[in-house]
């Protein structure tokens, strides 16, 4: 389940800014929950399931080979913010220059990420599959991958424009799927389905 807070305002009627939802970001204590700011909104996410953590794991192992030069693969929980968009997203794995980590502060460019990919539930498979392609889109990351977790099938975006991305190519989870420059390499999707239940 997603909760979404509202956006305050001042006085009943004045939205407050897209820094003031990511200092309120930094003051949350919600256990168990990811926050990022989309759509003028606090959201709340539920962390992942467990078998999430293999796929993850197999998707940077084999994206580690592909790297840009100095750039680094990670699946750590970082804060990137768009403030051109008014969005703050932590995303499930992200490709980023060395030096963007090089801060004090919990608040990561965007705009200097090389891929992000995200592993979607049902709780936040809209936002994956519509907002923050139209947000990464714009911000010229060069390729989004969208794991749908539910539909079980991964699909790469690439080509980013003002409108969002140009290209986008699906293919179900067990078949192979071209990552795009600048990685140039084939990512295999065998073993991203959840474990048999028991």
């Amino acid at each position: 389940m997603t909760s979404m807070t509202e956006r305050p305002t001042r006085g009943g009627s004045e939205p407050v800014s897209f820094e003031w939802l990511v200092d309120a970001l930094d003051e949350l204590d919600m256990p168990g929950f990811k926050a990022e700011v989309i759509r003028g909104s606090i959201v709340l996410s539920p962390w992942s399931r467990g078998y999430y953590a293999r796929v993850m794991r197999l998707v940077c192992t084999q994206l580690a080979r592909h790297l840009p030069e100095g750039h680094v693969i990670d699946t750590a929980p970082f804060l990137y913010v768009f403030p051109g968009d008014e969005r703050a997203y932590g995303p499930d794995i992200h490709v980023a220059p060395e030096q963007v980590f090089e801060t004090d502060s919990n608040r990561l460019d965007g705009e200097a990420l090389a891929l992000v990919a995200e592993l979607t539930s049902s709780s936040t498979r809209d936002d994956d599959l519509t907002d923050k392609v139209a947000v990464y889109g714009r911000a010229g990351i060069p390729v989004y991958l969208v794991l749908d977790m539910q539909e079980k099938r991964a699909t790469v975006f690439w080509d980013p424009s003002p409108k969002g991305y140009e290209s986008r190519e699906t293919r179900p989870f067990g078949e192979e799927l071209h990552i795009p420059a600048p990685f140039g390499c084939t990512l295999g999707t065998a073993g991203f389905g959840a474990p048999a239940s028991s």
